[in-house]
């Protein structure tokens, strides 16, 4: 099944930093932070990255962040908020951006862009998403109830899931590549076991710790307004990992349900649904050089392509292709890969598609090991790529993502460090 790269959006970036990223634990589903509103989960990811990476609130020019579900009723003020309680200047304005699971990468697009037009030199970018929270909705009684009629709520998470356009599920787009490339249950369970056992390689390494803030009871004060707070549900003072990564042998997971008749999707093999927030800093050169800062990564290139609903879990691959394709770059150059792991048949039929090295692809576990909450989820493949390339000495890296509706996005980051990490191999 090929994939056409000569058609979607392209912009190429010169002089953009990642300056540094943080992200929170990714928390189960209806656990520790099923009562915490998203606002809260991205001020404390926000707050986090502005103390390590040292950059003064009062430098940021721009908020960029994203959040797709309503996890209260205060959406609306979400982007406002999480700037305000991280520091940042009253005048700075904010803004919430949506591009379904690739919205955290259209925040560092977005940034990119403000950059590039003179709007900012640093910018504070935050995707947060709170799965738990997702309403239970009726769209239709705004004029009331009329006796013995239907009571249209629907479980919001439930429901989205579907393209109606299409008529189609999440997972069934997932079972709809299986079937073109020939992708076995067998070999799904194979690739979600390995995701589990490289994220508990990860944890047990301390890699994840070094992209973690931990989340405990906090109160957040902005003289004049309101507090704000995160408070955890149950007994738990403090929550420093992620929750969802476990030993998940292919014979264990083999015994369970698929979601459909002969399908190979089940619920192990899929993205874990969970709760989080990860922020990162966005910077031009100039201000990355008169700060002192170091960059965990050069932001080179970013790509986004449409795809047929119906198969939109291919979307990384057109998107990397055209990434490639308009930076004069070859696959092979590319050190290594982040692609979000939505379906476990998804992932796979992009790595065929692209014949990728299985040693190069999220080398640190992937979303069905580590969960997928929505708008953190490309701020953290990106935090995440920068520092494995920094780890391995890798020169380039593309984190990408397939998008509900039929859309791939895609992210090239540069090490900041490869000249002298090349001239210090020489030596």
């Amino acid at each position: 099944m090929s994939m056409r790269a000569d058609r979607g959006f392209f912009r190429s970036y010169e002089d953009l930093w990642l300056i540094d990223g943080l992200r929170t634990p990714m928390a189960d589903y209806c656990g520790a932070f099923s009562q915490v509103s998203p606002t809260d989960l991205g001020i404390k990811a926000a707050r986090a990255v502005l103390r390590r990476s040292g950059v003064p609130a009062t430098d940021i020019g721009s908020v960029i962040t994203g959040s797709m579900a309503p996890g209260d009723c205060y959406q609306y003020m979400l982007p406002r908020h999480v700037g305000l309680y991280a520091g940042v200047p009253l005048a700075v304005p904010a803004l919430n951006v949506q591009r379904v699971c690739g919205t955290g990468f259209e925040l560092f697009r977005q940034a990119g862009d403000q950059i590039a037009l003179g709007y900012a030199d640093a910018v504070l970018v935050v995707g947060t998403e709170s799965m738990t929270r997702n309403p239970i909705a009726a769209f239709g009684h705004r004029a009331g109830f009329k006796l013995g009629a239907p009571v249209g709520f629907q479980d919001f998470l439930w429901e989205a899931l579907t393209d109606p356009a299409a008529a189609v599920t999440m997972p069934q787009t997932a079972e709809n590549l299986a079937r073109s490339y020939g992708i076995t249950r067998a070999e799904v369970d194979r690739y979600a076991a390995q995701s589990h056992a490289r994220a508990l390689e990860a944890r047990a390494s301390g890699f994840h710790a070094g992209e973690i803030a931990a989340v405990a009871n906090e109160t957040f004060t902005l003289e004049g307004y309101a507090d704000r707070a995160i408070r955890l549900h149950g007994p738990v003072a403090e929550l420093a990992q992620d929750t969802h990564p476990r030993i998940s042998p292919p014979s264990v997971l083999a015994t369970l349900r698929p979601l459909y008749p002969d399908g190979v999707q089940t619920g192990g093999n899929s993205c874990a649904l969970a709760d989080g927030a990860a922020a990162a800093i966005v910077a031009s050169g100039a201000y990355a050089r008169s700060g002192q800062h170091r960059p965990q990564a050069r932001i080179a290139a970013a790509a986004v392509v449409g795809v047929p609903p119906k198969i939109m879990g291919i979307g990384p691959a057109p998107a990397i292709r055209l990434l490639l394709q308009r930076c004069g770059l070859r696959l092979e150059q590319i050190g290594l890969f982040e692609i979000n792991e939505a379906q476990g048949a998804q992932i796979l039929a992009v790595e065929r598609e692209l014949g990728l090295e299985r040693a190069r692809l999220n080398v640190h576990g992937g979303a069905i090991a580590l969960g997928h909450p929505l708008a953190a989820t490309g701020v953290r493949l990106a935090v995440t790529l920068a520092r494995a390339l920094d780890l391995r000495r890798e020169r380039y890296g593309v984190a990408a993502a397939c998008i509900g509706g039929g859309q791939g996005i895609a992210l090239l980051l540069e090490n900041p460090d490869w000249q002298r990490l090349q001239h210090h191999g020489a030596q």
